[in-house]
């Protein structure tokens, strides 16, 4: 793509600009406070848009994307942490309540979601996300941040606990007692701490 004008007005110290590119490299100077950076956020602006924070102050698409991934930029295990524990502040929960919920050692829980105990056993994640009331979807993105298997929907059992997830049909006791009634085993309590 080739700028060829840009006819600015009303955007930060510009005021009624016009201003013309030669084909080839085009070199911005000028004194100090002159307007150059601001220039370069308006035509940032005009292909990626702006943002603006909760007290109105205007923020790059780079700081949003910053700010709205932050979880991605760190190493997955923190990431799972942090994201976890982001959902259940937005949806107003306590770790205390998801881990009695979910049936799991306060305990344990908590060493969980710190960092500090690392578990291999991928129902201990589902339990967690599902008594937090997480979607399907929030539920999916937690296990590959944890690095776990998704829930696939041809495993007869992971499409069960899909389902579940989505109809959401009782308590994880309620759950488990479904999935008996299937012959599936039931989501695994934390057992071997590992």
């Amino acid at each position: 793509m080739k700028i060829e004008n840009l006819k600015v007005n009303g955007f930060g110290k510009l005021e009624n600009k016009e201003i013309n590119f030669s084909n080839g490299i085009n070199v911005i100077q000028g004194n100090n406070e002159a307007g150059k950076s601001t220039l370069l956020k308006f035509i940032t602006s005009m292909f990626y848009g702006t943002a603006r924070t909760k007290n109105g102050k205007n923020i790059s698409d780079f700081e949003k994307y910053c700010a709205d991934n932050k979880e991605s930029m760190i190493d997955n295990k923190e990431s799972f942490y942090i994201y976890v524990k982001d959902l259940l502040k937005k949806k107003g929960l306590t770790q205390q309540l998801v881990f009695l919920k979910a049936d799991i050692p306060e305990r344990y829980g908590y060493k969980l979601l710190s960092g500090e105990k690392n578990t291999r056993q991928r129902d201990i994640i589902l339990r967690i996300c599902y008594a937090a009331n997480f979607s399907l979807e929030e539920t999916q993105r937690a296990l590959r941040k944890y690095e776990m298997a998704e829930l696939y929907a041809k495993i007869p059992r992971d499409a069960f606990l899909m389902i579940a997830f989505n109809e959401r049909p009782g308590s994880i006791l309620d759950i488990n007692e479904l999935l008996s009634k299937k012959g599936f085993p039931p989501l695994r309590t934390s057992g071997i701490q590992d």
